[in-house]
């Protein structure tokens, strides 16, 4: 192994692992990372989405990096050469979204909605809500954190208002705190994703 790449490996993991429980930023998404973490639940179309970017990072971006540094070496001076420490910079990131896509996957549980009480809200169904101050309704899925958009009312399992809902069955009503105040919600119906709505 060339001391180039040491140096590099040495580089990833102080940013990967040397902040101990460490938040870590990698290619837009943010984790919380804890020593005793054994499992990452994911649907499968969350499971896909990763496999494809580790795919894509590995097979296509590793090359493309890898020519710019090679063309950035035929400029010489490596000490004034901009477009060197650009490449190499990227290909730090490059590789260290790959060890976090790598241990993630390998970390991950893929949620089986078959087996899943179809009666109860859980991961990858569609939630239909009653704001009961507002008497507004609202339609949610319950998504991993990878598939998580709020504006596309897609909310993680992990936020508040859906670790509010697990568990829940129709006509119950959950309790949130918003920095507004107190929101009461009525849950009108349960489906899942693929399913068409029944009020």
């Amino acid at each position: 192994m060339s001391i180039a790449r040491i140096r590099l490996l040495d580089k990833l993991k102080k940013i990967l692992y040397g902040i101990g429980h460490a938040k870590i930023l990698a290619g837009g998404i943010r984790m919380e990372r804890k020593r005793n973490d054994t499992h990452i639940i994911l649907t499968s179309e969350g499971y896909k989405k990763l496999d494809e970017e580790l795919k894509h990072l590995k097979t296509i971006k590793r090359k493309e990096v890898a020519e710019r540094i090679n063309q950035a070496l035929e400029f010489g001076d490596l000490s004034e050469n901009a477009e060197y420490e650009e490449a190499k910079n990227e290909q730090a990131f490059i590789e260290g979204r790959i060890l976090v896509l790598e241990e993630k996957l390998r970390k991950a549980v893929i949620l089986n909605d078959e087996e899943a009480d179809s009666e109860r809200i859980h991961l990858g169904v569609k939630v239909l809500l009653e704001n009961l101050g507002s008497g507004k309704k609202v339609e949610y899925s319950i998504v991993d954190s990878v598939e998580a958009n709020p504006s596309a009312y897609k909310i993680s399992f992990e936020s508040p208002l859906a670790q509010a809902l697990l568990g829940k069955r129709r006509d119950e009503e959950v309790e949130l705190k918003v920095p507004a105040g107190m929101v009461r919600y009525k849950v009108v119906d349960i489906r899942k994703k693929e399913e068409e709505a029944t009020h």
